[in-house]
């Protein structure tokens, strides 16, 4: 599965990252006025809402929404239902570094996930790629100095941050099947449609489990409305259609390395925010996550 890196193609898998950076932060901002499930299923619905009128090619006759529920069904779970949502859950208790800690282990997960359910071979140069661009992502979590490790301590969001990572290497996985089904990539937002829908269902249940074991109150106010359509167009909506859209040209082992650079963009706009300068380790993570993709990269 060797495809080469275009620029077009790379600045498609950089978009995500950029968004993703900031899903972590409003997460965690928002995480004592709404509860985990019931915020990813706010933020589905609006996302369905906006791509309604977008992709209501999905919703005419002989568009195959119901006669391919299952590939569907399979891609809203994975995708949209349990990655964010064990991704909210774990920032109820872990830290935005952790959570980005344990994100940045994507690479290999979807080598692990690639190799024993899709038969894909793991080259020796995508492991190197791998060991580069979590060296990258530790440089960044350490702030350039390793002593700063011995401090990071594993809560139980941190699992579910785990479970969140597999999950995405499924759907990231079930997205490159889709190549092969006539005219699925011909309309980006009826796809997308399709997805969100079945996913949205997902999140409804999941919500309900939430709503049987504890009392759900909203705390709305400007900035719960604002952390929603930022989640629900940002990150749902622009960062899926560029994802989906990376991953069928590179491939998602590949893809995967480019979402390594969210901790990096997630120091910067810190740095951004507190009117901090970048500093030398950025420049130096950077250079190692780029390496790690551009070795991965490498054609054969």
């Amino acid at each position: 599965m060797n495809r080469k890196l275009s620029v077009s193609t790379a600045l498609l898998l950089t978009v995500p990252p950029v968004l993703w950076a900031g899903n972590a932060i409003v997460g965690r901002l928002v995480r004592d006025a709404v509860p985990p499930m019931t915020l990813n299923l706010l933020r589905w619905s609006i996302a369905l809402l906006v791509l309604v009128p977008l992709g209501r090619a999905a919703l005419r006759e002989g568009s195959g929404i119901l006669a391919n529920w299952r590939r569907y069904s399979l891609l809203g779970l994975f995708g949209i239902g349990l990655y964010n949502s064990l991704q909210y859950l774990a920032l109820q208790s872990s830290t935005p570094i952790n959570v980005t800690l344990v994100a940045s282990g994507l690479p290999v997960w979807m080598l692990l996930v690639g190799r024993l359910f899709f038969k894909v071979p793991v080259k020796p140069r995508q492991i190197v790629g791998a060991v580069l661009s979590i060296v990258g992502v530790l440089v960044v979590l350490c702030r350039g100095d390793v002593q700063q490790l011995a401090g990071l301590r594993l809560v139980t969001g941190d699992l579910y941050m785990i479970l969140a990572t597999i999950a995405w290497s499924f759907y990231s996985w079930l997205l490159m099947q889709q190549r092969d089904v006539p005219g699925i990539r011909a309309d980006w937002a009826a796809f997308l449609l399709m997805q969100v829908g079945y996913g949205v269902l997902w999140c409804a249940a999941l919500s309900g489990i939430e709503w049987s074991v504890q009392d759900v109150d909203v705390a709305w106010s400007p900035t719960v409305a604002a952390a929603l359509l930022y989640v629900a167009i940002g990150p749902a909506i622009i960062a899926m259609r560029c994802w989906g859209a990376g991953v069928q040209r590179a491939g998602p082992t590949l893809g995967a390395f480019f979402i390594n650079l969210t901790p990096l963009f997630t120091a910067l706009l810190s740095s951004a925010f507190l009117g901090e300068a970048p500093h030398f380790y950025h420049a130096l993570a950077f250079m190692l996550i780029v390496g790690g993709i551009a070795v991965s990269a490498r054609q054969r």
